[in-house]
């Protein structure tokens, strides 16, 4: 039986076909890409920024209540957080005390004051009559001096004039010396005097001061926001400066991104970006540059880089931009400082 030659069958096209269709999707993706690429700076070095303010004790002390639970909302001004005041209460009378002592001594130093200037005035007046009784007494001898040189005394009532005297002048000494030694005291005493009334004011000051701790016990919001997670409890011993919990201002919140020093050509201030979070995928936000920073982020690091030290190496720096939401008031609720944040910014704006 004679074979009959077969025919090779055909390829079919429809391989070919969709071959063709794959590469040229793929050959515009990658194109957009580029194309995207070449016109847009983007950078995931990003995140939202807020305003958060820890809140610090101005005393030391046992946290006798808390008023707050973590994440609440807040207005500024609202009791937050109470010390137990009663050390400091014990203290304050302490110095109460202290300055009724102070006052009473203050009073004592001026009776004492007074007294020494009646003594002054009456040794003053000593001094007075002494002085006469001392000229009556230089009189008598000359006199008597006279009269014993013509022999109308004896030598006895000469004597007694000579004794009388020497007495009234030594008594006119003393009171000299009486006088000054007051004299010197009244120095003392208005020192005494200044001393306490000084001590009165160093005093008055402490209490001032103690009052115006008492008022640090209690603990007011610095701001409104949300409370972060506490860092005490009730009863617990509190160091003055130690942060309790922080407050987030939940009305402000923006986007700080670290671009490329090779992507600032193009951007400046007022220009607009796209945002993405990763919280939101399926949403885009639209933000305005603010400013850039005029340095690098390692500027600010604790160690900046120094490239004259060591071998060189050639690192791309970042510089932080700071982006303002454009609609805050209507999607601040779903922000939340720290959220990681994807920045697209168009080559041509």
């Amino acid at each position: 039986m004679e074979q009959q030659a077969k025919e090779p069958k055909k390829k079919s096209p429809i391989r070919l076909i969709i071959l063709i269709i794959v590469l040229l999707i793929a050959g515009y993706f990658i194109f957009d890409k580029i194309k995207f690429a070449l016109t847009h700076e983007t950078t995931d070095d990003a995140q939202v920024e807020g305003q958060i303010t820890p809140v610090l004790p101005r005393v030391s002390g046992y946290i006798k209540k808390l008023y707050i639970r973590d994440y609440d909302s807040v207005k500024a001004g609202a009791l937050v957080a109470e010390i137990d005041d009663a050390d400091l209460q014990l203290q304050l009378k302490e110095m109460e005390a202290a300055l009724a002592q102070t006052k009473i001594d203050i009073v004592n130093a001026k009776a004492s004051l007074n007294n020494a200037l009646v003594s002054l005035k009456v040794n003053k007046g000593n001094i007075d009559l002494s002085e006469i009784r001392l000229k009556k007494a230089e009189q008598d001898l000359n006199r008597d001096k006279n009269l014993f040189a013509a022999e109308a005394i004896t030598k006895k009532q000469l004597d007694d004039s000579q004794y009388n005297y020497e007495t009234a002048l030594q008594q006119y000494q003393n009171s000299h010396r009486d006088y000054n030694a007051a004299d010197s005291r009244i120095a003392v005493l208005k020192a005494a005097v200044e001393k306490a009334e000084a001590s009165i004011a160093v005093q008055q000051a402490k209490i001032d001061q103690q009052k115006l701790k008492l008022t640090y016990t209690k603990i007011f919001a610095p701001q409104s926001g949300k409370i972060g997670k506490r860092n005490v409890s009730e009863g617990q011993f509190v160091q003055e400066g130690t942060p309790l919990f922080s407050i987030v201002d939940d009305s402000n919140y923006w986007v700080v991104a670290n671009f490329k020093e090779n992507q600032l050509q193009h951007l400046h201030t007022g220009k607009k970006v796209v945002i993405e979070i990763d919280a939101y995928p399926n949403k885009k936000f639209i933000g305005t540059v603010a400013n850039l920073s005029d340095a690098t982020g390692a500027k600010f690091a604790l160690l900046p880089p120094d490239n004259a030290s060591g071998n060189f190496v050639k690192v791309t720096q970042r510089v932080p931009v700071k982006i303002n939401f454009d609609n805050l008031d209507q999607i601040k609720d779903l922000m939340r400082a720290g959220l990681s944040v994807y920045v697209v910014a168009n080559n041509k704006d």
